[in-house]
């Protein structure tokens, strides 16, 4: 059988193993250390616009210390991007609130903002104003910035931004991570650059910075015994992960372009005119951290996916909905059925940056087929 093409591996870029050895050998190998604040430092000078950045162990971690820095407890309601991976809405839970689902706009497939204006008017006139709102970059795209935010400035409802999947992407030349009240950035495994495991929280500023901190490292008090007046969590990324991080750093802008590339490859060689590719609006810059293809019907996908993987090629259908998970099924949702849709027909092809030419014809010849 021909070699395993995965969706989306790790790709080391082969600094990583230079600031890993220094942890060893000055035995910083705890969550804390150099590797840790030049990490963040690192990605404040890369993402600008004066923001702080606390290193922590998941994208997750970061959106549950979002929510607790806005006060969301049990009870609240936090409006929540449907279409995306389920960790964008766990940490809603976690917290004893309640999401309620927004569907996806087709220019972007992220968060529609009329549907979120539906729901926002929904909830105040039911007297349950929303606590917070989650929107999502998702596969690389950038959400409706200008849309979205106009509509928390509008209401006065705080804005996670998670950016897990947009590192490197851009709205007018703006970093993709800049935008929120708070925003989040994800280094998983598949992740345009990764440290493993890990993620970053962005703030505004240095005192919400170390409030995350404090919080992520079991909300310790300062005192000479361990005091602690506040529930802590054990979510700091450790100085060891911080140094495949920073190695990975400093190949993002070519991990950036070769992922798309990729997508113009697929643009480029795919025959069928019946698939269809999520272009960039005017002013968008996306990462294309997935390539991503719609197909005429949920048939055709599948024989699409089940054929990539009778050749060893991994692909995955888009994200299925939260409104449609069975853990959120009584949740409240406003829906226009485009997510539903997007699930239903949608593929992911694989986009690793350390894809070859030759793999890539491989896969473009099975889905020529069709």
């Amino acid at each position: 059988m021909s070699r395993k093409i995965w969706l989306s591996p790790p790709h080391m870029g082969g600094s990583e193993q230079k600031y890993v050895q220094e942890a060893f050998d000055t035995n910083w190998v705890a969550p804390l250390g150099p590797n840790v604040n030049e990490f963040e430092k690192s990605l404040e000078n890369y993402q600008g616009q004066k923001k702080h950045v606390a290193a922590l162990s998941s994208g997750t971690a970061a959106i549950h210390l979002s929510l607790i820095l806005l006060g969301v407890t049990k009870g609240d309601e936090v409006l929540c991007q449907s279409f995306t991976f389920s960790a964008s809405a766990n940490p809603i839970i976690y917290q004893g609130a309640t999401p309620i689902f927004i569907d996806s706009e087709l220019e972007t497939w992220n968060m529609c903002p009329e549907q979120l204006e539906i729901a926002i008017l929904n909830r105040l006139k039911n007297g349950k104003k929303p606590k917070a709102i989650i929107a999502v970059h998702l596969y690389g795209m950038p959400y409706n910035v200008t849309k979205i935010h106009a509509l928390g400035k509008k209401y006065e409802i705080p804005i996670i931004e998670d950016s897990a999947e947009a590192l490197g992407s851009m709205v007018n030349e703006r970093k993709c991570g800049t935008f929120g009240d708070f925003s989040v950035l994800s280094f998983n495994g598949n992740k345009i650059i990764t440290t493993s495991g890990g993620g970053a929280l962005i703030t505004k500023n240095e005192v919400e910075k170390e409030k995350a901190i404090f919080l992520a490292t079991q909300a310790r008090d300062n005192a000479p015994h361990y005091e602690h007046s506040n529930i802590g969590y054990n979510y700091r990324m450790s100085n060891i992960v911080a140094g495949i991080g920073r190695g990975q750093l400093e190949v993002l802008e070519n991990r950036v372009m070769t992922r798309r590339n990729n997508f113009n490859f697929y643009k480029k060689h795919i025959k069928n005119s019946d698939f269809t590719f999520l272009e960039e609006p005017d002013g968008y810059y996306s990462n294309r951290w997935l390539t991503c293809v719609l197909m005429p019907s949920f048939k055709i996908r599948e024989k699409i996916r089940l054929s990539l993987e009778q050749e060893n090629i991994e692909s995955r259908p888009l994200w299925k909905p939260m409104h449609l998970q069975p853990i959120f099924k009584k949740c409240l949702n406003f829906s226009n059925g485009i997510s539903e849709k997007l699930f239903n027909t949608g593929l992911c092809l694989p986009s690793g940056s350390s894809i070859t030419e030759n793999e890539l014809h491989r896969i473009v010849g099975v889905l020529n087929c069709f």
